[in-house]
């Protein structure tokens, strides 16, 4: 079968900025990333804190880009920065505004806080210039401004820019790496372990190793129809990326972004909890997320609760549930959450806790049972929708349950934070 009717011919830039947040950490004190051994990491919550990013200069003594401080090695001296979530936005934003200066906002589509896709194809004709000069341009000048180090990869489809950026542009003199359709099978289907390819978790890895399938190169000459038999959807799509096909158009942005179809949170915490204690921690979260459903006018069906214990017993596990009907309602889906909980947990000291609502249903339509009662859920409804715009107005903090005041409670404390860090 011929693929070429699939095939775009677009020129699509991914763009990715060089370990974030240490980068602006070093920016900030003057320093060269390069020659500085820093890590991102809260020193004061103890030797268990995450390290959220190393300088590519310890990353160059084989210092990895996410770890504990307890695993940094002693024999080096290291520089600890607090993390500064909004320093990092402040940064972020100011590096999508340099974007801007070449390029509409259409033809930008925002990965994550440091990385970009841009879509160039227009802008050849009026800059009189090939993407790979535009690009340099637009390095040199976040360079220039703000001391931040990009790397980037162009091909023509969002899938061979990004994997063009992940494999090569690390190694390229020019922090650039350029991937076409011919560098398919020599470049893309040698890759292995398969966890290197965009889109492939340790998970799926796996499961394609027990087919006998272990780099690229075999995804792409394995039988189509047996991956989508076995892995549904997933594995027809799979094979397509395996062959360099990606039809994803960068100015839908609301289709690019319609895999995110849960509602989460996750919790690494920094002592050990018991299965009392950690119920707190879960109807806080539960609280926090259930906020955001409401907001965002949406219900679930689908609860999931995973649970990490401690690191010397090496035990988790994940489960969920579906409901009959959808929901937005605290209680029910905190009560749903402790039956996970209670079913499956160990009584073993917990270090990392997750929830996740899916199977989400648009509109807040009200699904009642013969056995509720239709006025006390309305008054839940009224009562929420005050709290809500209470702490839109306020603060996170200004209303809040009695188990927060708990000693270990962990929710006032996250109010504060972006994404669990320090502003």
């Amino acid at each position: 079968m011929s693929l070429d009717k699939f095939k775009l011919n677009k020129n699509i830039v991914c763009i990715d900025l060089k370990s974030f947040y240490a980068s602006v950490e070093c920016a900030l004190r003057g320093l060269d990333p390069f020659k500085t051994d820093l890590v991102v990491a809260d020193k004061s919550r103890g030797d268990g804190s995450i390290v959220l990013a190393t300088t590519p200069s310890l990353r160059n003594k084989g210092v990895p880009s996410r770890l504990r401080i307890y695993e940094l090695p002693e024999n080096i001296d290291i520089i600890f920065a607090k993390p500064r979530m909004k320093e990092y936005l402040k940064y972020s934003a100011k590096i999508i505004n340099i974007y801007l200066d070449f390029l509409s906002e259409e033809d930008l589509f925002i990965y994550s806080i440091d990385e970009v896709f841009i879509d160039l194809t227009n802008y050849l004709k009026l800059y009189k210039k090939s993407t790979e000069s535009i690009v340099e341009d637009i390095l040199d000048k976040i360079y220039e401004e703000l001391k931040i180090t990009a790397t980037a990869g162009i091909g023509p489809n969002m899938l061979l820019a990004k994997l063009a950026m992940d494999i090569d542009s690390k190694t390229s003199s020019t922090n650039i790496a350029v991937w076409s359709y011919k560098d398919v099978e020599n470049k893309l289907w040698n890759v292995s372990p398969l966890s290197r390819m965009w889109g492939i978790g340790s998970k799926m890895e796996r499961k394609l190793n027990l087919l006998g399938i272990y780099n690229v190169g075999d995804i792409a000459k394995y039988d189509k129809n047996i991956l989508e038999n076995k892995f549904g959807v997933l594995g027809l799509e799979l094979w397509y990326h395996s062959n360099g096909i990606d039809m994803s158009v960068l100015q839908e942005k609301d289709k690019l972004r319609k895999n995110n179809k849960s509602f989460g949170s996750s919790q690494v915490l920094f002592k050990d909890y018991n299965s009392v204690e950690i119920k707190t921690i879960i109807l806080e979260m539960t609280d926090e997320i259930v906020s955001r459903l409401r907001l965002s006018r949406n219900n679930i069906k689908t609860i999931k609760l995973s649970i990490t214990y401690s690191k010397e017993f090496n035990k988790k596990f994940s489960h969920q549930i579906t409901l009959n009907k959808s929901t937005n309602k605290v209680y029910k889906i905190y009560q749903n959450l402790l039956h996970i909980f209670d079913m499956y947990d160990l009584n073993l000291p917990i270090r990392k806790v997750s929830i996740s609502l899916s199977n989400i249903t648009k509109g807040q339509i009200n699904h009642y049972s013969l056995f509720e009662d239709i006025n006390e859920i309305e008054r839940e409804f009224e009562l929420n929708k005050t709290i809500d715009n209470l702490k839109r107005r306020y603060n996170k903090n200004i209303l809040s349950r009695a188990v927060s005041n708990k000693d270990y409670a962990t929710g006032k404390l996250r109010n504060k934070q972006i994404g669990g860090h320090h502003v």
